[in-house]
């Protein structure tokens, strides 16, 4: 594709073909990165909310870690982990286990732990990051009701990114992507709780999600497309602009009041700021939008639940294989091809369809053929599991049956599986 498929002669089209140019990298697939979000508790005290300069302070006690990952803290306090690019599923995986560990020890010397959960079960929406985006974006999705706060502070994923691979392959590697999106979720969902309450859905994380427009957190890819970069790029600018940022170090972040997309500010139909966008502010929009697959060169798989540790890695491996080894690729494409567009089924029966089940069944067994020794056991495990319908969210149900929320969080912020 070049610059010809858009009307450069306005600003939207000149911007159009700088995503569109920009947006996936041709080479070679195989490096894998990863993300892994964990919500933070007082392991005597599970209700409580550790504060800003209490995360704070622990983090600059951590080592450094043997993987390399980076530590973040996300708007509620959930602490991340981004992990190196590394050669292959395996390698990428004993990174961030590896750090995770350091990190867990690290926390735990402090009474706090790092509990993987899609969704905390039990505090209400708080934001303690005082950046000056997560406060301009708390008051942007205000209009949502409770969804943005939840989001932003009561959810937590494991992201995995895969390179975009050869060019030739774009139009199907992005859409395997998606297909594998509804099968994904059910499989990783582990998020049955908000608020202190069943919500009847496995992966509340992906229900939360789906309330917040769609123009911003849904799916990209158009019907029957052969580009994914035209996809994204009008999906980008036809995604409403969430901040603006002032033109000077001192001036801060502010929401958007108003549903303004990002074409109508580029080519002056609605006012934002005072100006008309810069290069800069197209980089800054990307950064808002939050769709299941975004492309940044190679492609961010943000549809999965956190998971626990004897599970993640399992689900892990089998994404990446599924997208990076052809055999097991084609597999993947015709067993989810029945369900590749239910999202929403995916996310409150989850396995428990039948379809979901049969497809998610279908991909683990072609991931599981194709795992090194020592992720076999957990292959095993997961395959066992999708098997019978289940996933981590019915495990956790199963625990807070018995014990309570408190409870069964503060064993598991305390170490137990």
């Amino acid at each position: 594709m070049t610059t010809a498929a858009w009307d450069v002669d306005c600003a939207s089209g000149a911007m159009a073909a700088r995503i569109a140019e920009g947006c996936l990298r041709d080479g070679p697939v195989g490096a894998v990165g990863l993300e892994l979000e964990a919500h933070c508790y007082d392991t005597e005290d599970p209700s409580r909310r550790p504060g800003w300069a209490e995360l704070a302070d622990v983090i600059a006690s951590v080592p450094t870690l043997p993987g390399g990952s980076a530590i973040t803290v996300e708007p509620g306090g959930a602490v991340e982990l981004s992990g190196p690019p590394a050669h292959g599923a395996s390698a990428a995986i004993a990174t961030i286990a590896a750090d995770r560990a350091a990190l867990s020890a690290a926390f735990a010397a402090r009474g706090l732990g790092l509990v993987l959960l899609g969704t905390d079960p039990l505090r209400p929406a708080e934001r303690i990051h005082p950046g000056p985006r997560y406060r301009a974006m708390e008051r942007f999705f205000a209009r949502t009701g409770t969804a943005g706060a939840e989001m932003m502070t009561s959810t937590a994923s494991m992201q995995v990114n895969i390179e975009a691979g050869p060019r030739a392959g774009w139009a199907d590697r992005v859409r395997l992507a998606h297909a594998l999106g509804p099968t994904m979720i059910a499989l990783s969902a582990n998020s049955p709780l908000l608020g202190g309450q069943f919500t009847g859905w496995r992966s509340t994380r992906q229900r939360v999600w789906g309330q917040i427009d769609a123009a911003r957190c849904g799916p990209v890819l158009g019907q029957n497309s052969a580009d994914p970069r035209v996809d994204w790029a009008r999906y980008a600018l036809r995604a409403p602009v969430m901040l603006v940022r002032g033109t000077d170090a001192d001036a801060h972040t502010e929401a958007v009041a108003d549903w303004v997309t990002f074409a109508d500010w580029a080519d002056g139909r609605a006012a934002l700021g005072g100006r008309l966008p810069t290069d800069e502010d197209l980089d800054y929009h990307l950064t808002t939008l939050f769709p299941p697959v975004r492309p940044r060169q190679w492609l961010e798989i943000r549809y999965l639940d956190s998971m626990p540790d004897h599970v993640w890695p399992a689900v892990v491996f089998t994404l990446v294989t599924l997208m990076d080894d052809p055999a097991a690729a084609q597999i993947a494409a015709e067993a989810t091809e029945p369900v590749a567009a239910e999202w929403d089924l995916a996310a409150r029966v989850g396995l428990g369809d039948p379809r979901l089940k049969d497809a998610a069944v279908r991909c683990v067994t072609a991931a599981a053929e194709r795992a090194p020794a020592e992720l076999s056991e957990q292959l095993d495990l997961l395959l066992r599991n999708a098997s019978a319908g289940r996933s981590a969210a019915d495990d956790f149900s199963d625990r807070v049956l018995v014990d309570g929320i408190p409870s069964v969080l503060g064993q598991l912020a305390k170490g137990g599986s």
